[in-house]
């Protein structure tokens, strides 16, 4: 998602003597790697919304692939083309910037994913429909002007967060259980939504050079990098033993206290990532950030048992 740029030099795309981009290039474009994300939030509402998977799969399947490679493929794809020139800067290897997406390529595949977002979700029924078209319109209000929420690091990362995980999971359960989902699922979704907040700020470590450049007030660029890391980490902790007191209160103990030694280790990566947060934000995301989704499944799992 992103903001209003300056206009500097055209990037290198638009000089390219080829008109259709490589496949591999339209596959980098669409980011692979940050599929999982949705997809995982997804499978939580489905196992959460206490569903016969023997029944449902279809659905739940169909729903997964639009979480992913649709509806956050198409996002990162809105998302390079209105951010060619910030990556130009930060990592000038992408598709746009490089020259691999030539011409206004990369802008037709975001429409066109768009597109195909919203045809999907219409398969998955009202609420499924309903859950698509509000991630499509966050995807481009964060990246796209006039919006472009992300010139913003408390607005841009919470659009974020809120659409990777709290809504594909309450959309899942809505689709799957044929209706609004149960009170305490929304609220553990909206938990873990809040929580997301904090890994959107670290993923935003990587851009922080070419973010200053045009104007995009990241937490990091904000608040420098210290102070960033340790809001992140505020920010992922609290939801965190939110749930798990609400696990607990709710009738399930050990659902709860796994959650809350969970919550201890992430603290002890905690300590060792604030001490370099440019540096350590990559590995935190391998320990930490696992630590905090696999959380998400033993909540869905706690859900999924509650009278």
């Amino acid at each position: 998602m992103a903001r209003p740029t300056p206009s500097p030099a055209a990037p290198a795309s638009s000089s390219s003597s080829s008109s259709w981009p490589a496949a591999s290039a339209v596959l980098e474009l669409l980011k692979p790697i940050t599929w999982f994300p949705p997809m995982w939030a997804f499978a939580c509402g489905v196992v959460a919304s206490g569903a016969a998977l023997s029944q449902a799969w279809p659905l739940a399947l169909l729903g997964i692939v639009l979480s992913g490679p649709i509806v956050c493929g198409m996002s990162q794809a809105v998302n390079d083309w209105f951010d060619r020139h910030v990556d130009a800067v930060n990592e000038p290897q992408r598709p746009i910037p490089s020259g691999r997406m030539p011409g206004r390529s990369g802008l037709w595949i975001a429409i066109g994913w768009t597109g195909l977002s919203i045809g999907v979700g219409w398969l998955l029924g009202p609420w499924g429909f309903a859950g698509t078209l509000l991630g499509v319109a966050l995807a481009w209000a964060y990246s796209a002007p006039p919006l472009r929420l992300k010139r913003d690091g408390w607005t841009g990362s919470a659009a974020c967060a809120l659409s990777y995980e709290t809504l594909p999971w309450i959309t899942a359960a809505a689709v799957l259980s044929g209706g609004a989902p149960d009170a305490r699922l929304v609220l553990v979704a909206f938990l873990y939504g809040v929580g997301a907040h904090g890994i959107m700020t670290l993923n935003d470590f990587k851009a922080i050079e070419g973010d200053r450049r045009f104007g995009i007030m990241s937490l990091p660029v904000r608040l420098g990098p210290e102070r960033a890391a340790q809001v992140a980490c505020l920010v992922m902790a609290v939801p965190q033993l939110g749930v798990a007191t609400l696990l607990l209160a709710w009738g399930a103990p050990w659902h709860g206290a796994i959650i809350g030694m969970s919550l201890l280790v992430q603290l002890v990566c905690m300590r060792r990532l604030l001490r370099d947060p440019r540096g350590l934000a990559p590995w935190y995301n391998g320990t930490g950030v696992s630590l905090y989704v696999l959380g998400m499944m033993v909540s869905a799992a706690a859900l999924r048992g509650l009278p």
